[in-house]
């Protein structure tokens, strides 16, 4: 095998584990905003209607979504440990980035954009707004600086 097949190789072991560990990093953020805000402080559904049934509906849809994410990511990453294939360094990156990914484009593109929900239906969403997209942007931050140590051999499990 010359060097070109082994990077080759080596970029495919990344990129891989990166895919399997945001999957299971959206899956589980997914989760965390549906058990914590969606059922027990019910501060909002997924979309957001006078329709109960419709409300109570999309939870489950967005639940469906992550539990869907939560087993394909965990099966990928099971036969990549099984094999022998994963990139040491790049699972927590990857895990992080999926939690803030999917954090910021909530906060984003579902509260803002789409205007499906909100955080919390309170008069001042301001600093609701801004806790929420820090919290994704800061996991975001952390996701890459893991990311950023793997690609230069310093992360803790490449030692």
């Amino acid at each position: 095998m010359n060097d070109s097949e082994r990077q080759d190789r080596v970029r495919t072991r990344v990129g891989a584990t990166l895919l399997a560990a945001t999957l299971l990093g959206i899956g589980v953020m997914a989760a965390l905003d549906e058990i914590i805000f969606h059922q027990v402080l019910a501060w909002h559904h997924f979309v957001e209607t006078d329709n109960s049934a419709l409300a109570l509906a999309s939870d489950g849809l967005l639940h469906t979504l992550e539990l869907v994410l939560l087993v394909f990511g965990a099966a990928l990453m099971l036969r990549l440990h099984e094999t022998g294939r994963h990139a040491a360094g790049y699972r927590g990156a990857g895990f992080l980035l999926g939690m803030g990914g999917f954090q910021l484009f909530d906060g984003i593109v579902d509260h803002k954009i789409l205007g499906l929900h909100q955080v919390r239906y309170v008069d001042n969403l301001l600093a609701y707004d801004l806790g929420w997209n820090a919290a994704g942007l800061l996991l975001l931050i952390i996701g890459y600086w893991l990311l950023r140590r793997a690609r230069r051999g310093e992360a803790m499990s490449q030692r």
